[in-house]
This record gives C-alpha cells, sequence and structure tokens, in this order.
C-alpha cells in the first residue's frame, strides 16, 4: 500500500475510489489492519466502551487517548493514523493546541474533533500550526447527554442544512478530513459531493468517499450494534480474513448497504 498521507486520500476522493478507516487501540491490531489495507487507523475515544467498560466516551481522558495512541504508533504502519481528542479536551483554541501537541508527539498524524462551526477558529489555528484535523458532525458521540441518546441527526430540513452549513464552514477553516455519523444517507452524500474534502462515513449510506467502523463492531465482539455494524467474521476463520473482509467490501461498494442506512 505504501505510506498513506492526507495527499494520498485527496487522491481517492479525486478518482472517485473508496478508502477505509478502521479504530485500533494497540501495536498488534494496528499492524493487522495496516496490513489488510485499511488507509486509516482512528484511536478513537470509542476505548471508553469496548475497552474500559462505560456507556459512552466521556470518561476518557487525555492521558488514556495519548497512551494509546503511542502503542499504535509503535507498529509503524502503513496507514495514517488520527487520534480522538477526547470530551472537553478543546473547549478554548488555546486548550485545543495543547493536548493536541500531547497527541501529535504521541504519534497520531491528524487529531479529530466532534463540533460543528464553533471549532472553525480552532481548526485554523491548530493547521496553521502544522496539525491535520479531521472534523466529526452528525451524532457526536460526546454530545449523547445533550442529544437524549444515541439518535440520527439531521433528519429534517432545519437539521440538515445546518449540518452541511457546518460541513462547508469546517473545510474553509482548514480541515483535512470529515467523519459524518448517522445521518440520513442523501445528506450525507449530497455533503461529499459537495465538499473538495474526503467524507468518511458511519452509519451514513453508501455515498460517502471513505467507511469506518470499530473494529470490535466489525469483528462481531460488541454486545450491542447499531443497524448500520456488518459482522464481518461471518465466513471468516481469522480475524485477519474478518478484516480484509470489511476493506474489501467498503472498496467494491458491497458495503453498506441499503439496511445499513438511514433516511
Amino acid at each position: 500500500m505504501g505510506k498513506v498521507t492526507i495527499s494520498t486520500l485527496d487522491k481517492k476522493k479525486a478518482a472517485g475510489e473508496k478508502f477505509v478507516c478502521i479504530t485500533a487501540y494497540d501495536a498488534t491490531f494496528a499492524r493487522v489492519i495496516s496490513e489488510a489495507g485499511a488507509e486509516t487507523i482512528l484511536v478513537g475515544d470509542s476505548l471508553g466502551m469496548v475497552l474500559q467498560g462505560h456507556d459512552s466516551t466521556i470518561p476518557v481522558t487525555i492521558e488514556h487517548m495519548g497512551y494509546h495512541t503511542e502503542c499504535v504508533s509503535r507498529a509503524a504502519p502503513d496507514s495514517l493514523v488520527m487520534a480522538d481528542m477526547p470530551f472537553m479536551t478543546y473547549s478554548t483554541p488555546e486548550q485545543a493546541m495543547e493536548n493536541a501537541t500531547h497527541l501529535m508527539q504521541a504519534g497520531a498524524q491528524m487529531v479529530k474533533m466532534e463540533g460543528g462551526t464553533w471549532l472553525s477558529d480552532t481548526i485554523s489555528m491548530l493547521v496553521e500550526r502544522g496539525v491535520p484535523v479531521c472534523a466529526h458532525l452528525g451524532l457526536t458521540p460526546q454530545s449523547v447527554n445533550a442529544f437524549g441518546g444515541f439518535k440520527v441527526q439531521g433528519r429534517t430540513p432545519k437539521e440538515a442544512k445546518s449540518i452541511l452549513a457546518d460541513a462547508v464552514e469546517i473545510q474553509d477553516a482548514g480541515a483535512s478530513l470529515l467523519v459524518l455519523e448517522c445521518v440520513p444517507s442523501n445528506l450525507a452524500s449530497d455533503i461529499s459531493r459537495k465538499l473538495d474534502i474526503p467524507v468518511i462515513g458511519i452509519g451514513a449510506g453508501p455515498g460517502t468517499d471513505a467507511q469506518v467502523l470499530v473494529m470490535h463492531d466489525l469483528l462481531g465482539l460488541s454486545d450491542h450494534t447499531a443497524r448500520f455494524v456488518q459482522n464481518f467474521m461471518d465466513g471468516q476463520s481469522t480475524i485477519q480474513g474478518g478484516l480484509k473482509a470489511f476493506v474489501d467490501a467498503v472498496k467494491a461498494g458491497d458495503y453498506p448497504r441499503e439496511e445499513h442506512s438511514y433516511t
């Protein structure tokens, strides 16, 4: 695959080629995920749920994220490694700079933050100082309490217009990637067409430039999964086979399908 950079992902979007993101939290899985052909690895604050046993990502700290980012980066994968900025670690631009520095020095090549236009100044400041940013819109898990649960976002015309406006402003602020989570597939497709930067979907239908899943979900290890999750261990005898099946399905356009999407 060769070392993946932001330019690699931009070229894939321009060529209409799908790419893949999978979460990882340690060196072993980072290595096998990269070997399976996933262009990007997300060190997700989802570790709060799948590793630590919490019911949300909110208890995760910057120290937790730094430790797991170090573990993943030590595998020296060809994949581009991005790390989540956890809850309340980027409420001001200055706080964001300090904590993004922590993650970049731990080995991340990009940081991911949840939120809309209020993040524009923070994104601009980080990018100007050499920190690439992936933004995250739609269902943002760190705001689960404000949403009243894990609910699909952007179903009304007003909500859809707001998410699109946020996406455009975030791109203009300098974000390199955008994650759209749990939004109607037609909205995600529209945003992906209108943005120049690549869009990674999760529960956002097949029209985005890439797909991401939590590793434990796609391997069928989670007790409760959303409708957009498929168990890619079905018919596989090894974990490597399950990871490769997900990568191949995304790149072939076989995942996600209609039953994995929201309207």
